[in-house]
């Protein structure tokens, strides 16, 4: 049989440890394309770059393997690929694995999973890996098998239209996967002010906390994590509230004078 033709990228850069391993996994399935960017692009989400050139580069080609370093985000590495790199539609997008949770709200602020919506828009089975670990030196290694087979599931499978996977997976032994929904809560930011060393002018770096409006809620990816599984959360591009749409339409909208 022909093997399936998976692209990889992710937000952390072409040389962090999370998407090296995620390159050695992927080979043990199929021929692999690497595009991710040059350095770190987190929190990026669906950014584009529109304020100057952007352009790539070749790291490494083998038979079943080739890798290109992006000076764009995660979304322009993408768009890159499907539109200029291959020459034929992928049959998969993996990103990740991203060195951090992206579980919750985290979801729209992820360059991780901007990509993944990317590809999702342009009808590619595409698919988020994520560790809850921030640290370079992180263990991928208990998580490496849940990742071969959610991605062989994928691929065997399918996903809907408009659907990826935002995949998260605690530290340490995982107790399996749960299918659940994203959790409700938000960031309390804080902006500690600082001043700068070498002159006059203050400065803020953003700190703040996760806060989890459903704590107790057993069907959520939060959740999941807090008590060891791997978290799926089958994740849409539409975001229209359809539940609401005719309930505001009853609002008495009136024309302007």
């Amino acid at each position: 049989m022909k093997k399936p033709v998976i692209l990889i990228t992710n937000d952390d850069g072409y040389n962090a440890p999370g998407i090296k391993r995620l390159i050695a996994l992927m080979t043990t399935i199929g021929d692999v394309i690497v595009v991710a960017p040059d350095g770190p692009r987190s929190g990026q989400s669906n950014a584009l770059t529109v304020t100057r050139p952007i352009g790539f580069s070749p790291i490494e080609t083998s038979p079943n393997l080739k890798i290109y370093s992006c000076t764009g985000t995660p979304t322009d590495c993408v768009k890159l690929a499907l539109n200029d790199i291959l020459d034929q539609k992928p049959d998969l997008l993996v990103s990740g694995i991203n060195h951090g949770s992206n579980a919750a709200i985290n979801v729209i602020y992820s360059g991780t999973m901007g990509a993944t919506l990317e590809a999702c828009g342009n009808s590619v089975p595409a698919i988020g890996f994520s560790i809850c670990d921030h640290g370079v030196n992180a263990d991928f290694s208990f998580f490496e098998k849940y990742i071969l087979n959610i991605t062989e599931q994928t691929l065997k499978n399918g996903l809907p239209h408009g659907v990826c996977l935002n995949v998260n997976a605690p530290n340490g032994a995982l107790k399996g996967v749960r299918v659940v929904r994203q959790a409700d809560g938000f960031w309390a930011e804080e902006f500690e002010k600082r001043r700068h060393p070498f002159g006059n002018q203050d400065y803020y770096w953003l700190t703040g906390y996760f806060h989890n409006n459903e704590p107790n809620a057993k069907d959520t990816d939060e959740w999941a994590l807090a008590h060891g599984f791997v978290s799926i959360v089958p994740t849409k591009i539409d975001m229209t509230a359809h539940e609401h749409i005719k309930r505001i339409a009853e609002w008495d909208f009136r024309e302007a004078e």
